[in-house]
């Protein structure tokens, strides 16, 4: 397009959108775009220089060539029942006639037509040919049309194929007017349904009012040559009207703009379409992440609460001890029991068989069952979290199936998500729970004995607890000496049994609070540690998603940008 002959006004249009679509250009260069979808582009900016082109096509047999020799005014198409034009053939102005091959598929033809000093015109291969590669053409040279004239023939209007082509050239924003062709081999009434049904079908299949002309291009062809009556009844002459005066240059470089931002705004919506795909998905990795993380505090919560009744249990186990000792020193610190009271290693035994007895064994029985608990909802919750990433994996298999590129959000997620899997399972596969309860049961008594109940290490948390509590019993042996019965029984006894059970008392609590707090404390490093695992085999996954969503909702932002632009310009045009 030919700036020096534009108003300032159209000048600037041009430059902004030669500007816009340089931007779009650059974005599909970084965001995977097809090769395809980029030389669409390429090719509709280098459009912007030439003239106005105007494509013709639909099925062969339509009478496309003979209504371009009617247009031209001059045989320059072959026509025939069987597919004539095998090729696009470019028809453009030129001082002599000439026909000439200049790129794969295309022939170019000059013809000394007025028309074709403002118009180039494409005459395409049917798209319903039997040669497949015929249509392939047609719909190869659509992007670069900046008006499309459908032909269809008025004994079979809108068949299946011609719907489903306008379809697609409908896709690239293009302006299309369909012509019906033939109309003369109908009367009155089959013409007027046949009109209307062409009308209605193409209000249905492309948005917005379109342009429909009932022509015979063979009465044109007639009243081209001196027959006013087949030219009138031809209904050419209106066609050609829009044509060559409707479309004057105002309205040609509206169309003619139109074209290449049509293009950019069907790519961009293209690739708004597979950003938001990618979005959605990544929404489904963000719900991934955020049910691995409620399982988490759901599992912390059950955990805590489970921890909690079975310390309870421990604590039960020694208030028992407690009330034991009690009875056992009501029923031996008394005067009737003055001479076993003398008898040191008897007093001692009784104590530890009534008092101490099977409590030891009992809560190193419950700490083990509590550290054989806990390594199995450990495995449970990395069992738990390696599902889920399984089901995930699963859930997007087909995305990877036919090969998605590398590099692109579906294949990274797969790759990661495939990496995590394998780790998350292998882990669980070497988890050995005997080697992680005896660590777990050796950290527990150290803890123990670090908190200074007992001063001695290496030997069993059983041995520990009854070494605590058997200390507690009450050496009263040569109390007698010196003080009279009376005194003995009256003030002695009754202080020394109280002063036993407060002993005992003090001493059963001291030792539950430093074993629950020592319990407590490698629970609470229990439950960091696993939290930590399992955070460190999924953070590669989470910053994976995060980052992704920052790119591509900055891509989001930028193509959302491009289509306003694209839009607001095309609002400037008018068309």
């Amino acid at each position: 397009m030919e700036v020096d002959i534009l108003n300032s006004e159209q000048q600037e249009i041009v430059q902004r959108t030669r500007a816009v679509l340089g931007d779009l250009r650059e974005a599909l260069a970084t965001s995977n775009a097809s090769d395809e979808d980029r030389a669409a582009l390429a090719e509709s900016i280098r459009q912007l220089d030439q003239l106005f082109l105007l494509v013709v096509a639909g099925e062969f047999n339509a009478g496309k060539s003979t209504f371009i020799n009617t247009l031209v005014g001059q045989n320059l198409q072959d026509v025939g029942v069987t597919p004539t034009t095998s090729h696009v053939h470019l028809l453009s102005y030129g001082e002599t006639v000439t026909e000439t091959p200049v790129a794969s598929g295309v022939w170019q033809h000059t013809a000394p037509v007025p028309l074709l000093r403002q118009v180039n015109i494409v005459d395409t291969p049917g798209t319903n040919a039997i040669v497949r590669e015929h249509e392939a053409l047609t719909e190869e040279f659509i992007p670069r049309s900046d008006l499309v004239l459908f032909v269809t023939s008025a004994d079979r209007p809108f068949s299946e194929s011609e719907r489903g082509f306008l379809n697609r050239i409908s896709e690239w924003g293009k302006k299309i007017v369909i012509v019906i062709n033939k109309i003369d081999i109908l009367d009155d009434d089959d013409r007027a349904q046949v009109i209307a049904f062409v009308k209605e079908s193409a209000d249905r299949l492309i948005s917005g009012s379109q342009q429909v002309f009932a022509i015979s291009a063979k009465k044109a062809q007639v009243g081209r040559d001196g027959d006013t009556a087949a030219w009138e009844a031809s209904g050419f002459g209106e066609l050609e009207a829009y044509i060559t005066d409707t479309l004057d240059d105002e309205q040609r470089f509206g169309l003619k703009l139109a074209n290449p931002l049509g293009v950019g705004q069907k790519l961009v919506g293209e690739r708004l379409a597979l950003i938001d795909g990618d979005l959605d998905s990544l929404k489904e990795d963000t719900q991934l992440l955020d049910d691995i993380s409620n399982q988490m505090l759901v599992y912390g919560e059950d955990m805590q609460r489970n921890f909690q009744a079975r310390l309870s249990e421990i604590d039960g186990l020694l208030f028992d001890m407690e009330k034991r000792g009690n009875e056992f020193f009501d029923e031996t610190i008394r005067l009737g029991r003055i001479p076993d009271l003398m008898k040191k290693d008897k007093i001692q035994h009784s104590f530890e068989k009534v008092v101490v007895g099977e409590t030891p064994r009992q809560i190193e029985q419950r700490v083990t069952e509590l550290i054989d608990w806990m390594v199995e909802q450990d495995l449970r919750q990395w069992t738990s979290v390696a599902d889920h990433l399984r089901s995930r994996r699963d859930a997007h298999a087909d995305r990877i199936v036919g090969g998605a590129k590398e590099g692109t959000l579906a294949y990274d997620r797969q790759r990661l998500v495939d990496s995590i899997g394998k780790k998350t399972e292998r882990a669980i596969a070497t988890y050995n729970k005997e080697h992680e309860a005896a660590e777990l049961a050796e950290s527990a008594q150290q803890a123990v004995v670090n908190s200074g109940i007992v001063s001695i290490s290496g030997i069993g948390l059983g041995a520990i607890i009854a070494l605590a509590t058997s200390a507690a019993w009450l050496d009263i042996t040569g109390i007698l000496a010196g003080l009279g019965a009376v005194a003995f029984g009256m003030f002695v006894l009754p202080n020394r049994r109280a002063k036993a059970k407060k002993e005992l008392s003090t001493k059963l609590a001291d030792l539950r609070e430093k074993l629950v707090a020592a319990l407590t404390e490698q629970f609470d490093k229990e439950m960091i540690r696993s939290q930590e695992r399992i955070n460190d085999t999924i953070a590669p996954f989470s910053r994976f998603v995060r980052a992704e969503q920052k790119k591509i909702g900055d891509r989001r932002s930028s193509f959302s940008a491009l289509e306003a632009h694209i839009v607001g310009l095309k609002r400037q045009l008018h068309v």
